[in-house]
């Protein structure tokens, strides 16, 4: 089976963004770029530790290689919805991240879930692992090149995201639910 490799460098549009209300969210990296739509689903732990490490990223270009980076934007930046129609391509089970500094650009590639993945999250046995190939060779993937400009403007709008979901309980820090939560602090009684 063939594998898609879906390449944006540099893409028109990047973007972290979510469909569903609170609680019921599903996440999406989207990118658009000569005509195309791509959209992968991703857990949200996945987007906001996306945005943590492109931060250290920046940080040790900058250390390394000298690059100049931008300030965290002033304004909200882009803050529309995702673009319809969201239609999933995959979902995403690893996330590499890289530093061209001949380009001076951040290069994000996401991968798809692989069979091995799929199967411990279905609860399957793993038999005759030792006779696959490299997992990530034949797998799709979304693959965006972003300037340092870019990349802080992802990872302020992947932080609102993230944010933007249930209040945490101020007891145990578990999401609260617009009827409440039983929380454990409380043993048990709704809060």
């Amino acid at each position: 089976m063939t594998h898609q490799v879906h390449a944006f460098e540099p893409p028109e549009r990047f973007v972290a963004g979510t469909v569903g209300p609170p609680g019921e969210r599903t996440f999406f990296l989207q990118a658009r770029g000569g005509g195309r739509l791509v959209s992968v689903a991703l857990e949200k732990v996945q987007v906001s530790l996306l945005a943590e490490k492109l931060e250290e990223l920046l940080t040790e270009a900058q250390r390394r290689f000298g690059v100049e980076l931008p300030e965290a934007p002033a304004s909200l930046g882009d803050n529309d919805p995702l673009e319809t129609p969201v239609d999933e391509e995959f979902r995403v089970g690893t996330l590499g991240l890289a530093f061209d500094a001949d380009t001076a650009t951040v290069v994000i590639e996401a991968i798809a879930v692989g069979e091995a993945e799929a199967e411990i999250e279905l609860g399957e046995s793993e038999e005759d692992e030792a006779d696959d190939v490299e997992p990530d060779e034949d797998l799709d993937r979304l693959r965006v090149r972003l300037t340092p400009e870019a990349t802080r403007e992802f990872i302020e709008r992947a932080r609102r995201v993230v944010n933007a979901g249930r209040p945490p309980c101020p007891l145990c820090g578990q999401p609260l639910d617009p009827a409440g939560h039983l929380c454990p602090r409380h043993n048990g009684y709704h809060r």
